[in-house]
């Protein structure tokens, strides 16, 4: 009995620690799938939001984002149907340069499924499109 303590308590041990932080490529797709569940929504201007701009942009040039933002929703209900989900299929994260890849798959009213990748920046503990 006392070896399968001295065998179990280690791993025991192992096991009961701090949970660990978040998996940052996981967050970063989280965050990507929620701007485009938003853009799906109709809610152009949060999509936009979740655009990194290292600056405040024109006025001019927001209003053209988000109707560029629009089209694209247009285009996809005129061509697929439009889509309908919106899933997290993997992510890949560089922690040392806050930037990460969001890989998403949209499935389509039409039934097909088309995997994205969109590109992502940490900025003060925030995640951005790129």
């Amino acid at each position: 009995m006392r070896r399968l303590f001295i065998f179990l308590f280690p791993l025991l041990a192992a096991c009961s620690g701090k949970p660990s932080a978040p998996d940052a490529a996981q967050v970063a797709a989280q965050a990507a799938k929620v701007y485009y569940e938003q853009l799906l929504k109709g809610d152009y201007n949060s999509f936009v939001n979740g655009r990194y701009q290292p600056t405040d942009i024109p006025e001019s040039y927001r209003r053209q984002l988000i109707v560029n933002a629009r089209m694209f929703v247009a285009q996809q209900e005129k061509e697929h149907q439009g889509i309908k989900t919106v899933a997290v299929a993997d992510g890949r994260a560089d922690t040392a340069k806050h930037v990460a890849n969001a890989f998403l798959t949209f499935t389509y009213g039409d039934g097909t499924r088309e995997q994205i990748v969109v590109p992502m920046v940490e900025v003060k503990d925030v995640w951005y499109m790129r």
